[in-house]
C-alpha cells in the first residue's frame, strides 16, 4: 500500500499536469482575478460537488475529481496571487509560474505532513460529505476576512485557509482514487 505521502504526490501531479496544461492554452489569464472572484470560483466547485452528494445525481458529465482539482488548482492561484500581490504583471513566464506552483504545493504538503503526525491520518475515516463541508467552511472563513479587509484579530490568514482547502481536496482525491470515498 502507498504511504499517504506517495498518495499526496500522485495526487498533485495530476493537478499539476492540468494546470500546465491550462496554462499552456490560456496563459496566465488568471491573473486579472481579485481575491474575491478566486474564492467565488473555489466556492462554485465545492457547491457543485456538494450539491450532487446531496441529490445523489448530476446532469452535467464532468465528474467530481475534477471539481476537486479545480479546487486545489485555484486554491494554488490564490496563494501566488498573495505573492505577488503588488506585482502588475499579468502575462508571467511558464518557469517563473511553475516554480510559484511548487513552491506553494510544497508548503502545503508540509503542513499536511505536520498535521497529518498530529492527528494520526484521522481524514482516512472522515466521510466525503465532511470534507466538502470543511472545505465550504474554510472558503466562509475566507470570505469573512476578504468582507473584512484581511483583518483578524485571533485567527489565521487567508493563505492558511487556502492551504487547508488544498490538503481536504487531496483527501479527497486519494479516497476517490482508493475506492474508499
Amino acid at each position: 500500500m502507498q504511504t499517504t505521502s506517495q498518495q499526496y504526490d500522485a495526487a498533485i501531479s495530476q493537478c499539476k499536469d492540468i494546470f500546465l496544461k491550462k496554462m499552456k492554452d490560456y496563459g496566465t489569464a488568471w491573473r486579472n482575478l481579485r481575491p474575491t472572484s478566486l474564492t467565488d470560483q473555489i466556492f462554485i466547485k465545492a457547491q457543485r460537488i456538494k450539491s450532487i452528494e446531496e441529490k445523489g445525481t448530476q446532469k452535467v458529465g464532468d465528474d467530481i475529481k475534477g471539481e476537486y482539482i479545480g479546487i486545489i488548482n485555484y486554491c494554488a492561484i490564490a496563494l501566488i496571487q498573495l505573492e505577488l500581490k503588488d506585482d502588475t504583471r499579468v502575462d508571467l513566464p511558464y518557469a517563473e509560474v511553475e516554480a510559484l506552483y511548487n513552491k506553494h504545493i510544497g508548503i502545503t504538503r508540509q503542513l499536511m505532513l505536520d498535521k497529518n503526525h498530529d492527528y494520526g491520518e484521522a481524514w482516512r475515516d472522515m466521510r466525503m460529505s465532511s470534507l466538502t463541508d470543511l472545505i465550504l467552511m474554510k472558503i466562509f472563513r475566507v470570505k469573512q476576512i476578504e468582507d473584512n479587509k484581511g483583518q483578524t484579530i485571533i485567527s489565521e490568514g487567508v493563505d492558511a485557509n487556502y492551504m487547508d482547502m488544498i490538503n481536504y481536496s487531496v483527501f479527497a482525491l486519494i479516497k476517490l482514487n482508493t475506492g474508499d470515498a
